[in-house]
């Protein structure tokens, strides 16, 4: 960067909104809000990412704050990147192994300052990073500890200077001084670990008065859970089904819920010897000595108990269950109850006769299609999902890293290659590069607990001798093995130290579900993702809460599958199915994902997956396994309105399969008998294709008022659009959406065509409608009237949830996402205009502008545009070829002010997102020229440059997603 560049950039430092500043030098303010994709965490990332020497200053540093840095931190030590961190002994607060990790890079010197020495205190939070002569510096609250990198309230600024700075040279200066005056981590970490060991005696010693006087009380979230229960035994229900992901409390909640029914005797059903004890200490934990429990396993007999914990293989023998009376219990409590489709669990709810039953699952739609919701009667107590309980705290945090498996050859392990050659998957070099990569990521705790993944017995038995050979204390566990081997080897892993003590436990899926191993640090994948869900329940084995575990490092080693799309889908929870939004996920996940956690991918894995999304498409086998979960969970069959209120996939997805749900039903639903006329599949295709995702309410509400009163008054409508919906209702957007409902806007002889007998609406007077003769008969239908009235009720939810109250004068949400046929209709422009409008189109005093950040390379080289942004303000845009600076349309943005032009700016990554585009509000043009462009045939033509400034800088993480 040159002289007159810096100078340049330093006259166009912020001042305020109404003067253009750049990026590279205005000042920003850094909070954590995961739901505006900002963190403090990301922030630090992106400038080591970029930076060629850094220097830290902070008081804290930890284990957990350091962790999701690792992957980072090792690609500047490759890139040979110096690095200068300072802290303290201050509180003597600083891990020592954290600062001994930081120790092990190459390009890192680490120094603790002294305060007993300097008789002084040591508070700073400075981030310092140099990019050539460019200084960028982050100074606030936040210090090297997780939960300031992620979800505290922290405030922090960053700013830009040269290193003529005057504020840069002083930062520098006293950085300096005080690293001058500060020791070698090496000279000085033994004495600061016998200091910090002191420290951590003291607290335990306080934290076990505590804990001895603490009284167990359920959590926010399980009160939840004992309110619902209750309410459905006031009913009279007789059955319920807790849905509720792994590690989140299931057990406590239920052991809590039984307690406020002041029940007699209860009986808990495992299908684990391991969990009956687990299950039992729980439920002693909560009822103390107030009640008698016992086990009734393959090891113990306890008959008389208040509460019984016993294993299904025990209980479903016939000696076993007649020293009960089928009514010997007042509630039965089945875990993991989606194994009850399963004959031994048959014969248990066939004999016993309590007053109720609670099922226990954190994965209810079972790939063998038993319903599990029919036998609880579709009541559901509570659901919880991944998300959800992440939101709530209620998780032990997770560090994920995607890792590139190893390399045979050029190529990455994949499926073929495990096929070929089964040795490549135990050689040498694959062993060692998973323990170096274990090594390197470590894990929060005093000794390692961890759990491997592995695709085959064949496999673990193999890594495990090889991990052995190396040093380490391995068990391969697979289905072989008794209860009683695998019990001895989980007491094993779960010790701090000693001769029997293991650090890994190696399993294909034994442990998928049902094991409670609180203590487990440290998770490695070592098998392709073939479903979200068995990948969410081997996440979840770490992700249990545990005194001494502060969070668990999730190792995923990716190669080369067709399925690696289902891994961002199973971290996000996404149901939509959409490319952009998995896309988005991969690279920008830490940004929103809740608390502490964070989800980290190397660059090579990031490109395998981003290829297999590339490659995945909506297939009616995955469209028919979500109908049967929800039609098993409701006990009969879902409407398009069920699949978005309680459904795992987004019903739009159904709709652009099918055209309409009736369709889809009749492809795939024996019960579903209907048959409709060619005109009502008409009027069913136009709203589903064109009003139901509920962008607009307007046409959705003078429906509702036809079907319901055979006529509608627009100013009634007007009314009810201000007061129930919070629009801005205006005279052309009615007009533009009665045009609609008469068809006025399908021009192309196609639609056309398939629309030619529809006919929703008829003219009275001026501003009042009644229904049209066809429509009113078609609604005598009721079956055809259901799903008419479904989908308008659907487009007015989705309005709702995701766009009242949040739209500007225009109806648009700043980054929500438009086709240009929703924008057409919006903006009130003719409908048919959507098939013309490709770049921009001025018309009624607006101007939108499509973009298409990426360009395909097979485009003509008269629209290859170089379109681009600046900074998170700017956006250079081209308008289309053979436009001059003397254009009517040049002219008409130039003056855009006395025009009284709105200028709006959409954008979308790719092509291979589909249609929609992020809305990223309006724009004013602040510099424009003249330039060339040639066509394919050499042929030089004008272009016009302009540069837009945003009203609303771009949100950091839609930005990041954009330009990277």
């Amino acid at each position: 960067m040159c002289q007159a560049d810096i100078e340049n950039g330093l006259k166009t430092a912020f001042l305020d909104y109404n003067h253009t500043s750049s990026l590279l030098y205005r000042p920003q303010f850094i909070f954590n809000d995961y739901k505006a994709g900002r963190k403090m965490l990301v922030s630090i990332e992106e400038e080591l990412k970029r930076c060629d020497e850094f220097f830290i200053s902070v008081a804290f540093i930890t284990q957990s704050g350091i962790t999701p840095l690792l992957q980072t931190l090792k690609e500047l030590e490759k890139r040979n990147v110096p690095g200068r961190i300072m802290t303290t002994d201050y509180l003597s607060f600083s891990e020592p192994e954290a600062l001994k990790k930081l120790g092990e890079l190459n390009n890192l010197e680490l120094r603790i300052f002294n305060v007993d020495e300097h008789k002084v205190g040591f508070h700073t939070k400075g981030y310092i990073f140099r990019e050539k002569e460019i200084y960028k510096i982050i100074i606030g609250s936040s210090n090297l500890t997780a939960a300031a990198l992620t979800k505290n309230k922290e405030w922090n600024t960053k700013f830009v200077s040269t290193n003529k700075g005057e504020i840069t040279s002083e930062t520098l200066s006293e950085f300096n001084k005080m690293w001058e005056s500060s020791k070698p981590l090496n000279q000085y970490i033994s004495r600061y670990e016998v200091i910090y060991k002191e420290r951590i005696a003291l607290l335990n010693q306080e934290k076990t008065f505590n804990n001895k006087n603490e009284i167990l009380k359920p959590k926010p979230l399980q009160e939840k859970i004992i309110i619902n229960l209750q309410k459905l035994l006031e009913k009279g229900e007789d059955k319920a089904l807790l849905i509720s992901a792994t590690g989140t409390g299931k057990t406590y909640a239920s052991a809590f819920a039984l307690k406020k029914q002041n029940l007699k005797r209860a009986l808990f059903v495992v299908h684990r010897e391991q969990i009956a004890k687990q299950a039992f200490n729980s439920y002693k934990k909560v009822f103390g000595s107030s009640k008698s429990f016992g086990l009734l396993t393959g090891n113990e007999k306890c008959y008389d108990s208040d509460f019984v914990f016993a294993t299904m293989q025990t209980l479903s023998k016939p000696e076993i269950y007649f020293n009960f009376k089928p009514n010997a219990f007042d509630t039965i409590v089945i875990d993991e109850v989606h194994h009850a489709g399963a004959a031994s669990y048959q014969v248990i709810m066939d004999y016993f006769k309590p007053q109720f039953w609670l099922g226990m699952t954190a994965s209810p739609d079972r790939p063998d299609g038993f319903d599990i919701y029919k036998l609880f009667n579709h009541n559901i107590a509570y659901e919880i999902r991944l998300q959800k309980a992440l939101e709530e705290d209620i998780l032990c945090p997770f560090h994920y890293f995607g890792i590139t498996d190893i390399q045979i050859g050029n190529e990455i392990i994949d499926d073929s290659i495990g096929l070929r050659n089964f040795n490549f998957l135990v050689c040498d070099h694959r062993v060692d590069y998973i323990i170096e990569k274990a090594n390197y990521f470590g894990y929060s705790g005093e000794s390692l607990k961890g759990l491997i993944f592995c695709s085959t017995k064949k496999e673990a038995k193999l890594l495990s001798e090889q991990f052995n050979l190396r040093g380490f204390k391995t068990k391969a566990l697979t289905g072989e093995d008794s209860q009683e081997e695998r019990e001895l080897a989980i007491d094993r892993l779960v010790l701090d130290d000693g001769q029997d003590k293991l650090d890994y436990l190696l399993t294909v899926d034994i442990f998928n579900e049902g094991v409670d191993i609180p203590e487990i640090n440290q998770v490695i994948m070592l098998r392709p993702t073939e479903s979200p869900i068995v990948f969410v329940q081997q996440l979840g084995r770490g992700l249990r809460k545990c005194e001494g575990k502060e969070y668990v490092v999730i190792l995923d080693f990716i190669g080369n599958y067709k399925n690696n799309f289902m891994i961002p889908m199973a971290l996000s929870g996404d149901r939509s199915y959409s490319k952009d939004t998995i896309r988005r996920y991969v690279l920008e996940g830490s940004r929103t994902l809740p608390g502490n956690s964070t989800i980290h991918f190397d660059e090579i894995s990031k490109k395998q997956i981003l290829k297999a999304i590339d490659n995945m498409s909506t297939k009616k086998k995955l469209l028919v396994e979500k109908y049967i979960n929800l039609k098993n969970k409701l006990g009969r069959i879902p409407s398009i309105l069920d699949f978005y209120l309680y459904g795992d996939i987004d019903p739009l997805i159904l709709l652009n399969y099918s055209q309409t749900y009736h369709q889809f039903l009749q492809s795939v639903e024996d019960e579903y008998t209907y048959q409709f006329t060619v005109r009502k599949i008409s009027a069913l295709t136009f709203v589903s294709s064109l009003l139901v995702n509920g962008k607009r309410p307007h046409e959705l509400l003078i429906l509702s008022n036809l079907m319901n009163y055979q006529r509608v008054d627009l100013t009634n409508v007007s009314k009810e659009l201000v007061d129930e919906y919070d629009v801005y209702v205006t005279d052309k957007s009615m007009t533009s959406s009665v045009n609609l409902l008469f068809k006025k806007f399908i021009n192309t002889q196609s639609e056309k065509k398939k629309y030619e007998s529809v006919n929703f609406i008829e003219s009275i007077d001026k501003s009042i409608y009644k229904i049209g003769n066809e429509f009113f008969d078609d609604l005598k239908d009721l079956a055809f009237r259901e799903q008419m009235f479904n989908l308008i009720e659907l487009g007015l939810i989705r309005y709702r949830d995701l766009y009242q109250g949040k739209t500007d004068l225009n109806g648009l949400v700043l980054y929500a996402k438009y086709s240009r046929k929703d924008v057409c209709r919006i903006l009130n422009y003719d409908l048919d205009e959507s098939s013309t409008l490709y770049g921009y189109k001025i018309k009624n005093s607006t101007c939108p502008i499509f973009v298409t950040y990426e360009k395909k390379d097979d485009i003509t080289n008269s629209t290859k545009y170089e379109d681009r942004f600046v900074n998170d303000r700017v956006f250079s845009w081209m308008t289309r070829s053979s436009v001059s600076l003397s254009s009517k349309e040049s002219l008409q943005l130039i003056n855009w002010r006395e025009n009284q032009l709105k200028i709006y700016l959409f954008v979308k990554k790719s092509d291979g997102e589909g249609t929609d585009f992020y809305y990223l509000g309006e724009v004013k043009p602040i510099d424009w020229h003249e330039t060339t462009i040639k066509n394919d045939a050499g042929r030089v033509l004008p272009i016009m440059n302009f540069e837009l400034e945003l009203k609303d800088a771009v949100r950091e993480d839609i930005y990041d997603y954009l330009i990277n």
